[in-house]
């Protein structure tokens, strides 16, 4: 009787946790009035419980409807390459990374936060480092 009781549960425990990361892997609905703010502040709390899929959509939400508001879409370009990082999608990251670096490399390069300019060329750094390993 334990083990019926006990595999119930295990089944209905796998079940939950299915269900759980099919609605995570889709597309979501993001809220048309989310400021960039608002939707950068989104992606990192996906981030942060490692739901890259979810931060991605809100990263490219930023870029998709704040295009002329140049410091955020630095900082969703950065957080896009750095996901593909930390994934070990090193060559998606690399291609974002120096897609990145190229807007430093425009006229208005000095008006562009410096941070994100800084942190891609550490990582790429640490990529060439990981593959000639």
């Amino acid at each position: 009787m334990k083990r019926v009781i006990w595999f119930g549960f295990v089944a209905m425990f796998v079940i939950v946790i299915m269900n759980q990361s099919a609605c995570a892997s889709g597309p979501i609905e993001i809220p048309a009035e989310l400021t960039p703010a608002e939707l950068i502040q989104r992606a990192q709390e996906a981030t942060d419980r490692n739901n890259y899929k979810r931060a991605l959509q809100f990263y490219e939400a930023v870029i998709e409807r704040y295009p002329f508001n140049t410091d955020d879409i630095c900082a969703a370009e950065y957080e896009i390459a750095f996901i593909h990082y930390k994934q070990k999608d090193y060559e998606t990251a690399i291609t974002g990374f120096n897609a990145l670096l190229v807007r430093y490399e425009g006229a208005d390069a000095e008006l562009l936060p410096p941070q994100y300019r800084v942190l891609a060329e550490l990582v790429l750094g640490k990529i060439a480092d990981k593959q000639q390993e």
